[in-house]
């Protein structure tokens, strides 16, 4: 499973240019121990080792994020309004920044220079679980233990082992809520059509503090986060 896991991290970190689509479901527990799914479909375009673009779409929210290696912007479509911070680096330094925002990108883990190191992390049991399918790609099911997650991931057979699936569950957390990304439409190198990655504001956008940006967020206005975890 580690040499698995090893050969997908590698095969990431060498590919200059990559771009897919995705869905995703982030579960959320109520007071009342209901779990509830919200779920997302998005696109990431990614040049090692300072530029990416991502978006993603909800029921309740439409997000555009760019990164020149210079400055990141996130653009929230349906208000109308973008957010700008200065944010020179890599796409690495990029990833813990967000974070710091409370704002991750989409298997964000994966797409680190070594996915390999980030991803072992507290791990304290493997298991290679033989194959499965997913989008039709016939893949390699591996499952991970870690301190406070347990996660798993689906890796595509032959020449391009890329993630075709990633599952994380909040052990520790009521009900172990779960976040999975599923990935679809893979491309990498000459595949990946040429992007520009820096930022033009729509016509009338509203430019506003980062932490003034509404609209943005994985949670719906509505939801309250409570103390419980």
């Amino acid at each position: 499973a580690k040499r698995l896991l090893k050969a997908m991290s590698d095969y990431l970190a060498a590919q200059q240019a990559i771009s897919f689509a995705y869905d995703a479901v982030l579960e959320v527990v109520t007071k009342d121990e209901q779990i509830l799914a919200l779920a997302s479909s998005g696109t990431v375009t990614l040049n090692r080792p300072d530029k990416i673009l991502a978006t993603r779409s909800s029921g309740f929210a439409d997000v555009a994020m760019s990164f020149d290696g210079k400055t990141l912007t996130l653009l929230g479509k349906t208000l109308n309004i973008y957010a700008q911070q200065d944010a020179t680096g890599t796409v690495d330094q990029l990833v813990d920044e967000l974070r710091k925002h409370n704002r991750p990108l989409p298997a964000a883990d994966l797409l680190l220079t070594d996915s390999y190191e980030a991803l072992m992390q507290d791990v304290v049991d493997v298991k290679d679980l033989g194959s499965g399918v997913i989008g039709g790609v016939e893949c390699d099911y591996l499952a991970f233990r870690a301190k406070e997650v347990d996660w798993q991931i689906w890796i595509a057979q032959g020449e391009r082992p890329y993630p075709c699936r990633y599952v994380i569950s909040s052990k520790f957390m009521d009900g172990e809520p779960q976040y999975s990304i599923q990935v679809r439409d893979w491309k990498a190198g000459d595949e990946v059509a040429t992007a520009d990655f820096s930022f033009e504001p729509p016509t009338g956008a509203k430019k506003v503090d980062l932490k003034n940006l509404e609209g943005a967020d994985e949670l719906p206005e509505h939801f309250q986060i409570g103390e419980a975890q």
